[in-house]
């Protein structure tokens, strides 16, 4: 047998082990290179003397080589590697997830959009390259069920690993022995996925879950965020608030966990997942790399390489599955663009970093990479085990990749290999204490010096007065009728970004830049600086988080994170000689931002004399509060025809100070000047400068009462929709790109623009006249959510029960947890 596998191999064929003997594979185009695999071979004699005992035969072998033999010798050399030849290698047999929205969406739970792609079996298997190449069987879930997501313990005695036993069934979290015996399950809560686990230092586990549902802003998918619990399964409590997907968690030495996180404030969402940090207990989230950079669209499943600062990952995109370029990086040189990024497999994958793309968008450019890789695990600075495709359509092998330019096929077997780790004892960090306190909701921030920044030029010091504090609340619901923003839009909530917002309030900034404030936990927040008028100078546009008796701070207004930085104490920074400031709202409670009851009043009140339909102002600018398919007159012709410059869903690099928002917004500029004697009370100068400064939201909440229907808010179906077009020959607005203004009113259907073109009286003109009518009478029985007197859909009412129930959950364990107690899901058993 022996000898048929060296003619597989010289002919260019890889067998597996085991059952992969029986099914030659291709291999992808990877040649030997003879430099390379000497290099190789010299480090390893080099760097591990008696444990490579046979190395100088392997360079006799190499120099005796000719090209068909040198692939043979190279998997000799360097699979003697003592990284992997003397301990097994775990691995999951499955295959690869079916393509669906994002490279997020691999969970296809069960009552979700997407859970017809969940594609059973996966099984968790080990390969012993010093038995023969022998591999077996570790846990096997059965034809139905898939095992993934493993990780070992640090005496590498035990995996944890999530499970799913059937499409009816959910992801819940599992630990085994390595022999395969001793199968225990941790998590049982339903309607849930828990994915992603890895061990802490003190023996407690880290996962992602969705036990906090919420929604894809940019779609209908489920996401996930950052959990933890006990050894045992108890105790089970949230560590990440963001508002999409938190994923791919592993441990630093430093003790922190390393993520992939997916979030976006007021930018694009396809460049807007990065490499992210957190203490084990949920406080101090803070950027790793890439959150700013606009391409790859997904930098995500990072692990640090043993004994460096470095960090090794998977570049991938935005609209594909967890795969992509394999790249290290440096994160001292930078915490964003091309610099930090050290290598890349294949070597031309760096040309595709870029951290700024000024047409277009690059958020999914590293779907055109070749070979793909997934699931890294860095055996050393030099040596890294990754899962490959093999050239044999999506099917993916176990490799050995090194920095000297090898890269060779351990192990493929149908339908693919992932996931591989060495089963061996790793060094366990230091512990982190906790420093939260369960019994307290709030929590404290501070900013050392707002003026120190890396886009704060033209900011004079004392010019900023105020911090404005605001939450970007999670979705919690979907619809199928969507509206085209920059991206699905489902329902739709804004001309082109995703998000609601909710102002929580105001506070000081000291004469030295600094700031100290109170904030409540567990919500999403930014910041925004302020000048004397209260209008914005600079936004974050990704949100923080602070955790219950949790105190963070930042240096300053988007600073350099890899600089020193100034040193802090009491003593010399201003905002904490005193209590921290208390959030006091904005012009009143606190609330969701709705635009037909913060701003369009105002229009109403002084505009309408000749800005109403069929007046001369409308000409230029139509700002009555008439609802239309999607949003309102007003809202549609401020950003369609320029009056307002907001970022939207902008870029992924950082914007300059002062580049949107109010200041540079022709409409302000106009108020402020003076027009035609309209005079604004402080109050309502501030309501627009304040809107625009949140980029401008419509909607206030994502439930709807037209699930079905365009936008997910038209009273109107599609066909009915579809037929006033006809009838009109006007393009009704669904997407921020169609060029005109609104052209329904269901507040007053005679004054709909669309039916000027027609005779008065005409047939077309009174079936489009009453298609039109019967929207203003279903929004009168069913108001939707820019009305008085909104109730949720049926579905969203579910959605919204259940979301309330998992809150219920997590308070009563933080609860337990307070009073030194333990609790577990429902379906424990210890005598399991």
């Amino acid at each position: 047998m022996k000898k048929l596998i060296i003619l597989l191999w010289v002919s260019g064929i890889a067998l597996g082990a085991g059952a992969a003997k029986k099914n030659a594979v291709p291999m992808p185009v990877m040649k030997a290179d003879r430099m390379a695999v000497r290099a190789a071979i010299e480090d390893l004699m080099a760097t591990y003397g008696d444990d490579y005992p046979n190395g100088r035969n392997y360079l006799k072998k190499l120099e005796g080589a000719d090209d068909a033999q040198l692939e043979k010798v190279q998997r000799e050399a360097l699979a003697a590697n003592p990284l992997i030849s003397g301990q097994p290698i775990l691995f999951v047999v499955r295959r690869q997830y079916k393509s669906d929205h994002h490279n997020t969406a691999t969970l296809f739970q069960a009552g979700e959009i997407n859970a017809h792609k969940y594609d059973p079996p996966g099984v968790l298997k080990m390969l012993d390259i010093s038995n023969d190449w022998n591999v077996s069987t570790v846990f096997d879930p059965g034809p139905t069920g898939i095992a993934r997501d493993p990780e070992l313990s640090f005496d590498g005695g035990k995996i944890i690993f999530s499970m799913r036993k059937s499409i009816d069934d959910d992801y819940h979290i599992y630990e085994i022995n390595i022999d395969g015996t001793g199968l225990r399950q941790l998590t049982f809560a339903t309607g849930i996925s828990d994915i992603d686990p890895f061990y802490l230092v003190d023996g407690s586990i880290a996962f992602s879950a969705t036990r906090e549902p919420k929604f894809c802003m940019c779609n209908r998918h489920i996401m996930a965020n950052l959990f933890r619990m006990d050894a045992d399964g108890a105790n089970i409590h949230q560590i990440g608030k963001s508002t999409l997907f938190e994923g791919h968690g592993s441990l630093m030495p430093d003790g922190r966990i390393l993520y992939d996180r997916w979030e976006y404030v007021d930018r694009n969402y396809g460049d807007a997942q990065g490499l992210w940090t957190v203490n084990p207990d949920g406080s101090n989230h803070a950027v790793f790399w890439g959150n700013n950079t606009a391409s790859p669209g997904g930098v995500i499943d990072a692990r640090i390489i043993p004994g460096t600062q470095l960090c090794l990952a998977i570049f991938g995109s935005c609209h594909d599955r967890p795969w992509g370029a394999l790249a290290i990086i440096d994160r001292s040189k930078g915490v964003d663009g091309r610099e930090p990024v050290v290598r890349t497999w294949p070597a031309s994958a760096v040309e595709l970093v870029k951290e700024r793309i000024d047409k277009g968008y690059g958020f999914d450019h590293f779907k055109q990479v070749r070979p793909r890789y997934e699931d890294p695990y860095p055996l050393s600075e030099k040596y890294f085990l990754v899962s490959c495709m093999v050239g044999a359509g999506e099917q993916m092998g176990i490799y050995l990749v090194d920095t000297f330019g090898n890269e060779v096929l351990l192990h493929t077997e149908a339908p693919g290999c992932y996931d591989p780790m060495p089963i061996a004892p790793r060094t366990r960090p230091n512990m982190k204490p906790s420093l939260l306190d369960f019994s307290k909701d709030t929590g404290h921030f501070y900013v050392q010096n707002v003026y120190i920044g890396t886009h704060m030029e033209g900011v004079e010091r004392g010019s900023i007065k105020y911090l404005r504090i605001v939450e970007s609340p999670e979705k919690r619901n979907w619809t199928h009728g969507k509206w085209g923003g920059q991206g699905t839009q489902a329902p739709g909530m804004n001309w082109t970004n995703f998000e609601s917002k909710r102002i929580l309030g105001t506070v000081p900034v000291e004469a030295d830049g600094s700031a100290y404030f109170e904030v409540p936990s567990d919500r999403f927040v930014f910041f925004q600086a302020l000048d004397k008028d209260g209008m914005m100078v600079q936004s974050m546009r990704s949100g923080t988080i602070i955790m219950p008796g949790e105190v963070q701070g930042c240096i300053g207004c988007h600073e350099n994170r890899v600089e020193d930085a100034p040193p802090v104490s009491g003593h010399n920074v201003l905002a904490l000689k005193r209590p921290p400031s208390k959030l006091n709202g904005w012009f009143g409670e606190q609330r969701m931002f709705s635009y037909m009851s913060e701003v369009q009043p105002i229009f109403d009140k002084h505009c309408l004399k000749c800005h109403d339909f069929g007046k001369k102002g409308a000409q230029k600018l139509v700002l009555a509060g008439d609802r239309a398919v999607s949003f309102n007159a007003s809202y549609i012709d401020l950003w369609a025809k320029g009056a307002i410059t907001c970022v939207g869903a902008g870029p992924a690099d950082t914007q300059p100070a002062y580049s949107w928002g109010s200041h540079p917004s022709k409409l302000i500029k106009v108020l402020r000047e003076g027009h035609h004697k309209v005079t604004l009370s402080l109050e309502e100068m501030l309501r627009i400068v304040t809107w625009l400064d949140i980029n401008a939201p419509y909607y206030p909440v994502y439930e709807c009462a037209y699930p079905d229907n365009p936008c997910g808010r038209s009273p109107i179906t599609a066909a009915q929709v579809k037929r006033v077009e006809e009838l009109t020959g006007t393009k009704i607005v669904l997407n921020h790109r169609t060029a005109g203004g609104a052209q329904i009113s269901f507040d007053r259907p005679v004054k709909s623009p669309c039916l000027t073109n027609l005779e008065k009286g005409s047939p077309e003109y009174n079936e489009a006249l009453a298609i039109i009518e019967a929207g203003q009478a279903q929004l009168q029985k069913l108001p939707r959510a820019d009305m008085d007197g909104f109730m949720p859909n049926p579905t969203d009412l579910k959605r919204i029960e259940k979301y309330q129930q998992r809150q219920k959950a997590e308070a009563k364990n933080r609860a337990v947890i307070r009073d030194g107690k333990k609790v577990y899901d429902q379906g424990f058993s210890a005598s399991q």
